[in-house]
């Protein structure tokens, strides 16, 4: 594990900055798959429709701004985890603190749209072994 752990508090006063966080990351990741989609779709029909892609240059700058998006995506999950906890999963937003309990690591487990911080499970048993605290 990291070597930092959470209390209940630590991890609890963290939320309102993990929502916000988490809340704009996905609206980013969204705006980018739709980018992405787009480009594609695009090009596809481009290609289906001439037999190849004309336009090189502008394809290059779209995917290097698609590349772009992925990177800054890659920092906001940095700028996540570098406040201690682990990110699971940014669909549901599933956020993870490591703390001990009873004198063994576990996570403290959160998940966007839950109103605090309720749960807890071991190391090795994810979302789907969730206890209440």
């Amino acid at each position: 594990m990291q070597g930092r752990y959470f209390t209940l508090e630590q991890a609890l006063a963290l939320l309102p900055r993990l929502t916000e966080l988490l809340t704009a990351l996905q609206e980013a990741r969204r705006a980018l798959q739709a980018q992405d989609q787009a480009v594609t779709e695009r090009y596809e029909r481009r290609v289906r429709g001439n037999g190849h892609v004309q336009g090189g240059e502008e394809l290059a700058r779209q995917q290097a701004e698609l590349a772009a998006g992925v990177e800054a995506l890659k920092e906001q999950v940095a700028a996540i985890e570098a406040l201690g906890c682990v990110l699971k999963d940014l669909d549901t937003g599933l956020v993870d603190f490591p703390a001990l309990r009873e004198g063994r690591e576990v996570y403290l487990c959160w998940r966007l749209g839950e109103p605090t911080i309720a749960w807890w499970h071991d190391l090795d048993t994810g979302f789907a072994g969730r206890q209440p605290l």
